[in-house]
């Protein structure tokens, strides 16, 4: 098992420094722990780790070799540690592999030195907002909780704010999750939220990711539990592999074991036999009947740990939500401006459409994941009034989807197709009255135009703030 001093005086190359904050606290994290030399190796110029790498002037034993990668770095080195982004297949993780050096994450690392229980939470859409909600309603009652694995904060860096007595709440991506089969690890308490297609361009196929998913509870012991959602079909059949206990939730059915479920105008719940009304949906503060399952999903994670039901009621209604998830971030000439930047698949732009009774006029479309979008195609058509996109391969394949659900008549329509959110943002003022939403809620990646989904958030608020206060 590693332990914190085998880092002393170690070299150590970290693998991949990016632009997300996560490589940053990797490296934090190693210079406070006494390694000797640092090696930062990143096929990015210094120009465009510009801002990372300001983060990390203070520290004088890091050698940065940037717009390549040295084979010595990977073999001569008493450890790797790669970015999640980075896949297993990669030509210098094999090396590395070859030469007997261990490759690890952050995440294998946090697993490794955490002095406290973890909570799992993973998923392809809501996992953020779970996460969140779920350390809320634990600190709400009164526990010590560290978040860890959201946004644009190093995992590592959290390490220190972890006593025994905590409870740690990590949201755990498919790619931190790779790492967990290598070290045969997984969090105590597991939550799965849902399974869709999701980074394609990443996986070969939807097989390879869902067996990284799986790892979040593959490897738990018989004491051990999963939540699951019984609403999602891939789900029910990945736990059949779960070793512990399984405590479902769901919107459409009543869970007859413990569990958590929605009926009518409630949420209801069972442990040890004894059924509850948990609370009622009007409690809660979430915009988007999507954020029903998130909240079902914290609640029995919740009721797993051990908390009441007034506990978890008390912690879901005083949880408003989260930047960059179906955010207000303005009104202007009585529009309103939501920014849910973070939905980054087809699926997520859905259910962000069908949060709204208002006329909407969506942004969205970018970089491609190897996605379909036929689905989302025929939501746009049904729900928003107006339409800009950016450009990118998403968009490409939105356009085909959306000229396959139109009438004869119309297949030679054309479409707004932006390069600047500025340009979208101004565009879709144009084109709202009083009464109606525009909505940031892409459906696709950020590279290209924006640096990534933050990057994409923050500038589509300044954009907003921007917007004269009347016209």
């Amino acid at each position: 098992m590693l332990q914190a001093s085998f880092f002393k005086n170690k070299r150590v190359t970290v693998f991949g420094l990016g632009l997300n904050m996560g490589g940053v606290g990797t490296v934090r994290f190693l210079a406070e722990q006494g390694v000797r030399e640092i090696i930062v190796t990143d096929i990015k110029s210094r120009a465009e780790l510009g801002t990372s790498l300001e983060k990390l002037s203070k520290y004088k034993n890091i050698t940065y070799i940037l717009g390549q990668h040295r084979p010595e770095d990977f073999t001569r080195v008493d450890m790797v540690i790669k970015n999640p982004v980075i896949p297993w297949t990669n030509e210098y993780v094999k090396l590395a592999e070859k030469s007997g050096v261990p490759v690890e994450m952050d995440a294998s690392i946090f697993f490794a030195l955490c002095k406290a229980p973890i909570i799992g939470v993973t998923g392809s859409k809501g996992k953020t907002t779970t996460t969140t909600l779920l350390a809320h309603i634990l600190e709400n009652a009164g526990k010590r909780v560290v978040c860890a694995g959201i946004g644009q904060v190093g995992v590592l860096g959290m390490l220190g704010k972890v006593s025994a007595e905590s409870v740690v709440v990590f949201e755990l991506s498919s790619w931190r999750l790779s790492v967990l089969a290598h070290i045969k690890k997984s969090p105590p308490l597991a939550v799965l939220t849902n399974i869709y297609p999701d980074h394609l361009n990443y996986y070969k196929t939807m097989e390879a990711y869902i067996a990284d998913k799986k790892n979040i509870f593959l490897f738990q012991k018989q004491t051990d539990t999963v939540i699951a959602n019984f609403d999602d079909m891939e789900i029910r059949n990945m736990v059949q592999d779960a070793k512990g206990g399984i405590i479902w939730f769901s919107k459409d059915h009543e869970i007859e074991g413990d569990g958590v479920w929605m009926r009518d105008d409630a949420l209801l719940m069972r442990k040890q036999g004894e059924k509850k009304v948990l609370m009622p949906i009007g409690g809660i503060a979430l915009r988007g009947e999507h954020n029903i399952s998130n909240v079902l999903a914290a609640a029995a994670a919740a009721l797993a740990y051990g908390l009441s039901p007034k506990q978890i009621a008390s912690g879901i209604q005083s949880f408003t939500g989260l930047p960059y998830r179906l955010e207000r971030v303005g009104e202007k000439n009585g529009v309103a401006y939501y920014n849910d930047t973070a939905a980054t698949i087809p699926e997520a732009a859905i259910a962000a459409l069908r949060s709204f009774a208002e006329p909407v006029i969506l942004i969205a479309g970018g970089s491609d994941k190897r996605l379909t979008f036929d689905a989302l195609a025929q939501e746009i058509l049904r729900r928003s009034k107006g339409l800009i996109l950016f450009k990118g391969e998403a968009t490409e394949k939105l356009i085909q989807a959306l000229k396959a659900h139109l009438p004869v008549e119309n297949q030679e329509r054309s479409f707004e197709v932006v390069e600047s959110m500025a340009k979208a943002v101004e565009l879709a003022s144009r084109g709202a009255v009083a009464g109606d939403v525009v909505l940031l809620s892409p459906g696709a990646a950020s590279f290209g135009i924006f640096k990534n989904e933050f990057d994409r958030g923050d500038q589509f608020r300044q954009a907003v703030e921007a917007l004269p206060a009347s016209r």
